[in-house]
């Protein structure tokens, strides 16, 4: 119990403090290439386009107890245009590896997602090609009204009574250059 209420002493002090500053490294190569790529992606001839390229950790599996077991896990990736009255365009979806390699590509050609609709994309559990690293980068396109999709990815794995499972949250990482 006290262990607790220190803890909660610990926690209220570090929610007034301000976060330090992180200097970000600089993005490889093939982020810029893929930012560059969703420039050219989001202009349109009357410039009424809009997107964003949307990094979204995900984990093939993750290590436990000493570090020399791992766990693997089911990775998906869900996209939800949260917009209730306007489509949104998947202009590509990739898997990339710790080492920031294009292991696989998910669209081969714009997918459009009506209104509040979602794209699912999985990789399977035994699927270990990624790494503890891995990575999804989304590109969408939508009007310029458009409200920027949801872009989450869902890891779980169960074994015998156990279970893992967590989510992570997409990023921005580059906004389609506009006219």
């Amino acid at each position: 119990m006290r262990a607790l209420a220190l803890l909660l002493v610990a926690l209220a002090g570090c929610a007034d403090a301000p976060s330090p500053a992180v200097e970000a490294p600089a993005p490889p190569a093939s982020a810029a290439t893929s930012a560059d790529t969703l420039g050219a992606i989001g202009r349109s001839l009357d410039g009424a386009e809009a997107g964003q390229l949307v990094y979204v950790p995900a984990y093939s599996h993750v290590f436990s107890g000493d570090g020399e077991r791992d766990l693997l896990l089911t990775a998906t990736l869900s996209v939800r245009n949260a917009d209730p009255t306007r489509p949104i365009r998947l202009a590509g979806v990739r898997y990339v590896g710790s080492a920031g390699q294009t292991i696989r590509s998910y669209v081969e050609a714009p997918q459009t997602l009506g209104p509040l609709a979602t794209a699912s994309f999985v990789v399977a559990e035994s699927d270990r090609a990624g790494g503890v690293g891995a990575s999804f980068l989304v590109e969408w396109t939508g009007d310029g009204a458009a409200v920027p999709p949801v872009v989450q990815a869902v890891m779980i794995s169960t074994a015998g009574q156990q279970g893992i499972s967590f989510v992570t949250d997409g990023r921005v990482i580059a906004e389609a250059a506009q006219p």
